[in-house]
């Protein structure tokens, strides 16, 4: 995955010279941050044979309060932690009902997916968000901001992305993650608290949807209901391409980063090469595809 994003970048710097500027690297790396890290909850999700429809919408509402609770006065932190506050009880009510109930995932999902966005709805009036009240420099610093160069987003995912790898290695609950997606009735026979991993699972997913949004309203300097909308795609493409097997098993931290920056150096490219911006989903979706049948030569040959 790391020699195709590098090899397209090389043929990239070759037929375009705008695509090697400085400003347009950091914005690719900016860009795919608010990704990648989601992509990393979605690998989780996965992994354990689940999906997670329902992060853009997680985005949407948690923009929303977090943007509202600004606007009151109160302090970055405080929005913040109400905005995760909802992340997180959207990822319990995701969990619970595919770990408890057994509900299809795709169903739970897909069903909170119109549910969080219509809250937003709801709670925004349908207005544009853009008075952050006495914390916005905080703000607009903390997700539009750069350091040694780089944007904050990007120093965040790679922290992110460090943590997860470790997690992924090291962790018990990593290893029961793998475990529920390979074979779930034998790891329920084994003892494994099956119905408690999915539910950790969903959880973070929803928890780095929520972060992904604060950062992201940082950046935007605006929050609209629609924050993060259709960006399911771009997510479930990022962990898919990097390696998580969509029946489960099977995913890591460093391949969903490196799918969400070859989604986004594909974006880029088509932009920088006058592609009808319509066509972009037919290139994901088209993305996703190949990812898959290259997966399924590759376990055809094991």
């Amino acid at each position: 995955m790391t020699l195709t994003v590098a090899a397209l970048a090389g043929v990239m710097s070759l037929v375009s010279e705008p695509f090697a500027s400085a400003d347009n690297i950091f914005n690719i790396s900016r860009n795919f941050a608010f990704i990648g890290l989601i992509a990393l909850g979605q690998t989780a999700v996965i992994a354990t044979g689940g999906i997670d429809l329902s992060v853009g919408s997680v985005m949407g509402l948690v923009g929303i309060v977090t943007g509202l609770v600004l606007g009151s006065g109160q302090p970055l932190i405080v929005a913040a932690a109400a905005g995760l506050g909802c992340a997180l009880l959207c990822g319990i009510v995701n969990g619970s009902l595919v770990a408890y109930f057994r509900l299809s995932p795709f169903v739970v999902t897909l069903g909170m997916l119109s549910i969080a966005r219509s809250l937003a709805l709801v709670i925004s009036n349908n207005r544009m968000i853009h008075d952050f009240g006495p914390d916005e420099d905080l703000l607009l610093a903390l997700g539009g901001g750069r350091f040694l160069g780089v944007a904050n987003p990007v120093w965040l995912l790679v922290l992110a992305a460090l943590c997860a790898a470790a997690w992924f290695r090291y962790s018990r609950l990593a290893r029961h993650v793998l475990a529920v997606g390979g074979n779930e009735d034998s790891t329920r026979l084994a003892g494994v608290p099956v119905a408690r991993v999915k539910l950790t699972v969903y959880v973070l997913s929803s928890l780095l949807a929520g972060v992904s949004a604060i950062l992201m309203i940082g950046w935007l300097g605006a929050v609209t209901n629609a924050l993060g909308q259709n960006y399911e795609l771009r997510v479930i493409a990022s962990a898919v391409i990097g390696g998580a097997n969509l029946m489960g098993g099977e995913g890591g931290a460093f391949g969903a980063v490196a799918g969400a920056a070859l989604i986004e150096l594909i974006r880029n490219s088509l932009l920088l090469l006058g592609v009808d911006p319509y066509w972009q989903g037919a290139f994901i979706g088209g993305s996703i595809i190949v990812a898959m049948l290259v997966e399924r030569m590759r376990r055809a040959r094991r």
